[in-house]
């Protein structure tokens, strides 16, 4: 057992905190207080190969593998939620779902330039009446001939209103014996007549972020834009969600660093009494809880990275990484604010939007009470991993980096 990072992931952790902390820490505050997303972020990671860290070379990726997504994804959120979550829609679920459940010609078509970052790539689940319960979207897709006509809304969706790609999914059998079996997943051109999307303002966090809606209006879609086969978009959905949340788990434990480490120069800076707060003991107390619980999340997210990357079911490793890690984030900064008193309620310091950012993860990407009953599922013997018609491959550095 090595707990011991490679070479290769020292260079990804390198260059991606370098990008985060040189190029997006001095701007992200001006652009949340204007809650706007930094116009050229996402370009320039495409640039950076970030966007395509975990895929094939042959599908314009980088050739590397699932821990160094989950360690791009601490670095960047350290800095900011935002740049995680750009990771967690366009890598996770819209790009490796391709890569899982993608024909050949879908991946050259769509992966290779999402990989590279020419395309910007989304996830279309969540709708205005449905959250966590996935089997009862009301957004359809008819099939006419050699196209399906797609019409509802899709809302609280990411970069909606910048992705050129959705994965989406909706239903196509609403007579099916079983809800899950109703459900058919497509990549949407987001350019096609039929498609409006929009922005989302006011959020408590993530400001920076894009978050909207999606329209869809008699939306022709091609068949060959269906991801897998008909009632199989319930299955494609799950194994989604699967890449998505290590990517939140991952990122979540760049936020507990973040606030500890702004918490650790505070503390040691900081007086009152005669001496620094860093020598009392409740303040130790709380550096003491997310040095903790940096270190539990961290060896959570790598483990299921490491068995992505053997090519290993890991729907309940990657729901204790996404549960914990995310509500352990929100205690961190939680108490970095207690740590800075005043200061912490202000925005002249970090913390106050750690902790906005920090909410959200607690209910997008499946909720804590999700992940609370996916986990009991499990342990009750409720729940096993099914084989699916598709898994995703395993990492081999030899076939990755052709």
């Amino acid at each position: 057992m090595d707990f011991s990072l490679s070479q290769e992931h020292q260079m990804v952790q390198k260059m991606v905190r370098d990008f985060a902390q040189k190029e997006i820490a001095p701007v992200i505050k001006e652009h949340d207080r204007k809650q706007e997303p930094i116009p050229w972020a996402i370009k320039r990671m495409g640039e950076l190969g970030i966007l395509g860290i975990c895929f094939p070379v042959r599908y314009g990726g980088q050739g590397m593998d699932y821990i160094s997504l989950g360690l791009a994804c601490e670095e960047l959120e350290a800095v900011d939620t935002t740049l995680r979550v750009v990771m967690s829609v366009h890598t996770g679920l819209c790009g490796m779902t391709l890569l899982q459940w993608g024909t050949e010609e879908q991946k050259q078509k769509f992966l290779v330039p999402i990989a590279r970052g020419e395309k910007i790539g989304a996830g279309a689940f969540t709708e205005p009446g449905m959250g966590s319960d996935v089997a009862a979207m009301q957004t359809t897709a008819r099939r006419e001939g050699d196209v399906y006509i797609l019409n509802g809304e899709k809302m609280w969706i990411s970069l909606a209103s910048k992705a050129d790609y959705a994965l989406v999914t909706v239903k196509t059998d609403p007579q099916a014996a079983r809800p899950s079996q109703a459900l058919t997943s497509f990549i949407v051109d987001l350019h096609s007549p039929g498609v409006k999307t929009g922005d989302l303002h006011g959020k408590l966090g993530v400001r920076a972020g894009s978050t909207g809606w999606i329209s869809f209006t008699d939306v022709r879609v091609p068949v060959e834009n269906r991801i897998g086969e008909e009632g199989e978009g319930f299955k494609i959905t799950m194994s989604a969600f699967d890449n998505g949340r290590y990517t939140v788990g991952a990122g979540a434990t760049g936020l507990i660093r973040a606030s500890l480490e702004a918490s650790i120069r505070y503390a040691q800076e900081r007086k009152t009494f005669g001496k620094p707060i860093a020598e009392y003991q409740l303040i130790q107390q709380k550096i003491a809880r997310m040095a903790q619980n940096y270190e539990i999340a961290r060896l959570l997210y790598l483990q299921v990275g490491w068995m992505k990357n053997q090519g290993l079911r890991s729907t309940l490793q990657t729901s204790y990484s996404k549960k914990f890690a995310t509500e352990a984030s929100f205690e961190a900064a939680h108490d970095a604010i207690q740590i800075h008193g005043a200061y912490g309620f202000s925005d002249e310091y970090d913390v106050e939007r750690y902790l906005r950012n920090a909410r959200g993860a607690i209910i997008y990407e499946g909720s804590s009470e999700i992940q609370t009953i996916i986990q009991a599922g499990y342990a009750l013997g409720q729940r096993s991993d099914r084989p699916l018609r598709c898994e995703l491959p395993a990492y081999d550095p030899d076939t990755w980096q052709e």
